[in-house]
């Protein structure tokens, strides 16, 4: 079968053939319609993400939408191992299928379903929000930040802060629902920028912020906890929720002062810290949501075929490889 091969890790994947998957109890064979290039497949395939296999030539592809032998349309997760999802049939674990509902197109499902749920699991199962409360979108310019700033209205908050470094592209999530942008630059040729970052924030927090959602990690992260640690009085704490990594850093300068003299709640989440079932929930919870709450997601659908031009493709608009 057609199938986006990596054969090392490090290394993008290749079309070419690879075997067919062969059903057994407990799992199903998905005739594969469309799946996502996200950064957890990019991560995923070349093994430097903490849920990747180590076994080489494997099929990249986490996640997608397909057909059951039945005829059923289903969103699939986690594909078992040597199968992924960018090819024509995967292997899948029946206890990681969900419906799709009839409304929802294949590439818009395939699309919105990764960055949907971790926004649905941060809010709703990580920092559980609750109606009229204030939330803080770290790295909002990005797809998953987007869907969380759209979320996050939905799911009741009374403000929405949105933070990114591109101003233009904050106006676009303002679109969206984003009550307060927060632009920062924190690159070298600005010596000032994360101190004007930081007092900005310490502001905001004055003013009340419940929950935090982070996509970046790094330096603004950092930013917004030493912020936490200034301008918080209140003994409520704040709930500061790590989603993903963008910023490329993987560890922040974090004096323990900050802590102890803050009232903040930091924790993860992700493939681990929250269960299958409850992340497929809130795949099944976004995709119910995407008429109620008008969730839009740029979409770019390419071949499969195309794999190998499209790897390195930037995140917006999301690229989305169908096969016929």
């Amino acid at each position: 079968m057609e199938a986006a091969i990596v054969n090392a890790p490090k290394s993008g994947p290749m079309y070419g053939d690879f075997d067919e998957p062969v059903a057994r109890d407990g799992f199903a064979i998905i005739g594969v319609k469309a799946s996502a290039l996200s950064q957890l497949a990019k991560s995923r395939a070349s093994g430097s993400h903490y849920s990747s296999g180590c076994a080489f030539p494997a099929v990249a592809g986490t996640d997608g939408v397909g057909l059951t032998a039945d005829g059923q349309r289903v969103y699939f997760a986690l594909p078992e191992a040597p199968f992924g999802a960018f090819a024509e049939r995967s292997l899948v674990n029946t206890q990681h299928c969900i419906p799709v509902p009839t409304e929802v197109d294949d590439v818009t499902a395939a699309a919105i379903a990764n960055p949907g749920m971790s926004a649905w699991a941060a809010l709703a199962e990580r920092a559980h929000i609750q109606s009229g409360e204030t939330v803080l979108v770290n790295g909002a310019a990005g797809t998953a930040g987007r869907l969380a700033v759209q979320l996050a209205k939905y799911l009741g908050a009374g403000k929405v802060i949105a933070t990114a470094r591109s101003e233009a592209e904050l106006q676009e999530v303002k679109e969206l629902g984003a009550d307060i942008l927060v632009p920062f630059a924190l690159d070298e040729p600005d010596p000032l920028g994360s101190k004007r970052f930081e007092g900005a924030l310490i502001q905001e927090f004055r003013d009340g912020i419940d929950v935090v959602i982070d996509y970046l990690w790094g330096e603004s992260a950092r930013n917004i906890i030493a912020a936490i640690a200034k301008g918080v009085d209140d003994p409520s704490p704040v709930r500061f929720v790590h989603v993903g990594g963008a910023s490329g850093e993987e560890s922040i300068n974090l004096p323990g002062v900050g802590l102890r003299s803050s009232s903040i709640l930091l924790m993860g989440s992700g493939a681990r810290s929250v269960p299958m079932p409850v992340l497929l929930n809130a795949v099944r919870s976004t995709f119910n949501a995407i008429g109620p709450a008008g969730l839009r997601i740029a979409t770019r659908p390419v071949p499969l075929r195309e794999v190998e031009e499209y790897w390195s493709a930037p995140g917006k608009p999301r690229v989305v490889f169908t096969i016929d």
